[in-house]
């Protein structure tokens, strides 16, 4: 194998760059970064973090993602994927938001070990109903964690005073009781709070249509009409002496400033208890990331390096949670507005990145008049979009193997969490292929006598060739593995019971591999036909097979003459033991 060259596509684009490739990033930029604010803030407050830490990690992610990685135009930054993971860690008293920087620091270091060790392309070999089953899961945790927010839910509180106080309603981490909470609390539904959330919605569904046709306008994406549109909304209701309609600045004291870097304090304890959390962030970004560079090759007709892309994002979430940043990949979403508007190098990935700094610095205290129903109406959206449900339901006509894997990865995700999903969905997914490939390996018996036209293995004879009395023949077609080793046995046992041959013949012409259980399985045969008297003759082992047998000193059961090339020669040795020649 050959040794990983790690090569960003930034260096190869720079060797050829214009004015005009300039020109063409530096808009396509700067639209993405205004189409990447919303999402970032939404994220950010959706994960149980703050909002500037979605922007950060936006700014921090994204640089380095399109500086390092191998795609010419994908864009990275926070996700939905990863909100589900990132809320159940920061609201786990067990870690909080320390415990949350140290996963995500791991799971870079897992993503640079997977593109060092050239597993880019192992990844993409993750079932399809997998992909498909977590994703429209965490698209129905989003959609459930907004309804809070959507409905203007609140639950009552005591305040350092000693007064009782309405504040947002908290619910507990997981789905179930999330919906108890709401239903136990609808009495305080709000009324204009719900008017804000279903006006922002309808706007961010209708404005791209509306928009299509006017220059410029049709360049910002329905978000941010929406949060927009919903934050003068409210600034109107507050002037009309309407309150009750939460903002970010309610909740959040806006910080306009990139913080200090703080290096998390690591201890082997909570490493070892957030590794497979950190796992299932890897794999996660390793997937979406992977997929949105596929897609993005598919449109512009360039092809990715798979392996540089996830050391590119394994060292954007080794570095942005020293920032305080949360997990970052790269989004399909914000790369295809990057490819729609004209970006086609790295270029426009940092401009992105520079143009959110700019925001950050500049315009963030305005973002403490954002409506919270604006942004549960952003994340309604980012999860219809990201429920596939179209595809969700062509998969429910696919083979029942398909399907259980689809809905088991489903309902894991929805009611306890990704972690256990993927790992539960990869076990069946996996037990599930054992199942295919042993239902290809089949064990038949030939009969009487054996047609030469038919045979690969043997000399062309114009005859049939006669199997004698006392001997029996068995063929093995495909893979000799643990998932079929014992179906010989059984094969044997049913045929034979009461009458036993005096040879066995083997034919092992159609196995292209044979593991350490078949091995076994093998050699143990051997050891009970000796036990009764029996030969056993092995015919037509193929090469590699034969490497294997022979490293696992198996040859050391059988005399040489019961190793032969084909069946015509094992037919006469047969004879020979049956004392007919």
């Amino acid at each position: 194998m050959k040794n990983f060259q790690f090569t960003p596509r930034l260096v190869s684009e720079l060797r050829h760059y214009s004015k005009e490739k300039f020109a063409a990033d530096a808009m396509a930029g700067l639209i993405v970064g205004i189409v990447a604010l919303p999402l970032a803030i939404a994220f950010g407050i959706a994960s149980g973090v703050t909002p500037e830490k979605g922007i950060i990690t936006a700014i921090v992610a994204g640089f380095l993602i399109s500086l390092l990685g191998g795609t010419k135009v994908q864009i990275g930054g926070p996700t939905g994927a990863f909100i589900v993971i990132i809320y159940g860690i920061v609201t786990n008293p067990s870690y909080g938001l320390q415990g949350l920087l140290i996963a995500t620091m791991m799971a870079g270091v897992i993503l640079i070990g997977l593109g060092v060790f050239k597993l880019g392309a192992v990844i993409k070999f993750i079932p399809y109903p997998i992909i498909i089953g977590f994703t429209a899961g965490i698209a129905v945790t989003i959609f459930t964690t907004q309804m809070g927010d959507v409905l203007g839910l609140t639950q009552q509180a005591v305040d350092k005073a000693g007064n009782i106080v309405e504040i947002p309603l908290k619910t507990p981490g997981d789905f179930i009781g999330k919906w108890v909470a709401y239903a136990q609390n609808i009495g305080t539904f709000r009324l204009w709070n719900f008017i804000v959330a279903v006006g922002s919605l309808l706007v961010i569904i209708f404005s791209p249509a509306v928009f299509r046709r006017v220059p410029v306008l049709n360049k910002i994406p329905g978000s941010l009409y929406g949060i927009l549109l919903g934050t003068a909304a409210v600034l109107v209701l507050n002037q009309m002496g309407i309150t009750g309609v939460d903002t970010i600045g309610d909740r959040f004291d806006i910080q306009s400033k990139l913080p200090d870097m703080v290096i998390p304090s690591f201890t082997f304890e909570t490493v070892r208890n957030l590794m497979p959390v950190a796992f299932t962030i890897a794999i996660l970004g390793a997937i979406e990331s992977l997929l949105s560079a596929a897609v993005a090759d598919g449109v512009i007709g360039d092809r990715h390096d798979s392996n540089t892309e996830l050391v590119a994002q394994g060292v954007a979430n080794l570095v942005t949670p020293l920032f305080g940043g949360i997990p970052a990949t790269g989004a399909i979403a914000r790369t295809m507005t990057n490819i729609n508007n004209g970006g086609r190098t790295p270029v426009a990935g940092i401009i992105h990145a520079v143009v959110l700094l700019l925001i950050l610095l500049v315009l963030m205290p305005l973002a403490k008049y954002i409506p919270m129903a604006s942004l549960a109406a952003v994340l309604v959206m980012v999860s219809y979009n990201m429920s596939g449900w179209r595809t969700f339901r062509g998969l429910l006509k696919n083979p029942k193997s398909d399907v259980t894997v689809l809905l088991v990865t489903f309902f894991l995700t929805v009611i306890f969490d990704l972690t256990i999903a993927i790992e539960i969905g990869l076990v069946i997914a996996a037990a599930l292929f054992i199942k295919r490939v042993m239902e290809t390996t089949e064990i038949s018996v030939i009969q009487h006598e054996i047609d030469p036209s038919t045979e690969a293995d043997m000399n062309v004879n114009e005859e049939h060739l006669l199997i004698p009395e006392g001997c029996a023949v068995y063929e093995i077609n495909g893979p000799y593995f643990f998932g079929i080793a014992n179906k010989f046995d059984e094969l044997q046992s049913h045929l034979e019971s009461g009458h036993k041959p005096k040879v066995r013949i083997i034919r092992m012409r159609r196995v292209p591999f044979i593991d350490s259980t078949g091995i076994h399985n093998l050699a143990n045969l051997i050891d009970m036909n000796h036990k009764d008297g029996i030969h056993v003759i092995l015919s037509g082992v193929t090469p590699k097979v034969h490497s294997q047998l022979e490293k696992a000193h198996f040859y050391d059961k059988l005399n040489p003459d019961h190793i032969c090339p084909h069946i015509d020669v094992a037919l006469e040795r047969a004879n020979e033991f049956l004392g007919l020649k």
